[in-house]
């Protein structure tokens, strides 16, 4: 078999500022072990493809950044995106990468970078079921997880009849619904979005350029020119372009311990907690304190009686706010004066 695996790892992670920086978003940041988001991710991977057939898809400016890191794969299979597109442009150009240098047979496995997966044999049996099934019944392959708690922030898919043991097809996608929705689906079996895919390159290349009007045209003309490329499309995630209007969409549920590590206030669920079921890093002192989130790097951190608060600082700047409002941040960071927001 012929298997790709490619990484998006373009985002930039303003939820984690001012940890997060433009030249050290989410991804290159240390935040469920020692080492960046994406070098786990790549370590995790290796089983399933070699670093040959590992295409990075990140933005120029964290290019040499990620060509530095551990297990990275080749420079020329870190792909700078000329400007941020969406998914459906990414995977397409990656897409088209992999039929240009495997052929159309091979099969591309689909990943974001910055993830914390608590059982990774489980997600590389996923990842390798979901191929499989790509492979067989020739269909666009997502990975469905079985939700843990009633999220509204994440996107949910309903469950349509089974196609073959572990598969099913695609019902219906839902985009983020209210908190009641979320219980309701929930409780209806249906499964979180995770933002996994696996098909063979020949058939999702078929569905952009017979689905998607935002990408089929520019690929078709600018097949060899990134940039011309990513000149001509339009931005749109991969969700909305090709899987809610495909029929060959089927989805392979699974549990191993996901998180998608969006807010400070994450963490509490993917690093260890002490007694009293704070998170910490850097020298930190708390007193009669729970449920705290707090990182110090330079300096030296002190709560007394507070709870379920997130505490951040670095450089000479400090963000102080609730873990609740954790996941509203990126409001905060749009507020700021550029010389807050920092570039190392």
């Amino acid at each position: 078999m012929k298997r790709w695996v490619v990484v998006l790892a373009g985002g930039v992670g303003s939820r984690f500022w001012p940890l997060s920086t433009s030249l050290r978003p989410k991804q290159l940041l240390p935040l469920v072990s020692r080492e960046p988001l994406l070098v786990e991710q790549l370590k995790r991977l290796r089983p399933i493809a070699s670093p040959s057939r590992t295409l990075v898809l990140t933005n120029a400016a964290l290019v040499p950044a990620i060509a530095k890191l551990a297990g990275a794969p080749p420079r020329k299979n870190l792909i700078a995106e000329p400007k941020p597109a969406g998914t459906a442009a990414a995977l397409a150009w990656a897409a088209n990468i992999i039929r240009q240098r495997d052929g159309g047979e091979a099969t591309m496995i689909s990943v974001h970078a910055d993830w914390a997966i608590g059982n990774p044999a489980g997600f590389r049996e996923a990842l390798t079921a979901a191929a499989t099934t790509a492979e067989q019944h020739q269909a666009l392959v997502t990975v469905g997880l079985v939700p843990t708690r009633a999220e509204s922030g994440f996107g949910y898919i309903e469950l349509g009849p089974h196609v073959s043991p572990g598969v099913r097809r695609v019902r219906r996608f839902v985009e983020k619904p209210g908190s009641d929705k979320a219980a309701e689906l929930r409780a209806s079996g249906a499964l979180w979005n995770s933002g996994i895919f696996a098909w063979r390159v020949s058939d999702f290349l078929d569905e952009i350029k017979a689905l998607s009007p935002e990408v089929g045209p520019a690929l078709a003309k600018h097949a060899r020119s990134l940039k011309g490329f990513f000149g001509a499309v339009k931005s749109i995630a991969v969700d909305h372009a090709v899987l809610e209007r495909s029929k060959r969409v089927l989805v392979v549920p699974a549990e191993f311990g996901w998180d998608d590590v969006g807010t400070w206030g994450a963490l509490r669920r993917v690093r260890p907690r002490d007694s009293r079921g704070n998170v910490v890093q850097g020298e930190v002192h708390l007193v009669d304190s729970a449920h705290n989130v707090v990182h110090a790097e330079g300096a030296r951190v002190a709560l007394f009686g507070v709870n379920d608060l997130v505490v951040v600082s670095r450089d000479g700047v400090t963000l102080v706010t609730t873990v609740e409002k954790s996941a509203d941040l990126k409001r905060l960071v749009e507020s700021l004066p550029a010389s807050w927001r920092g570039k190392k």
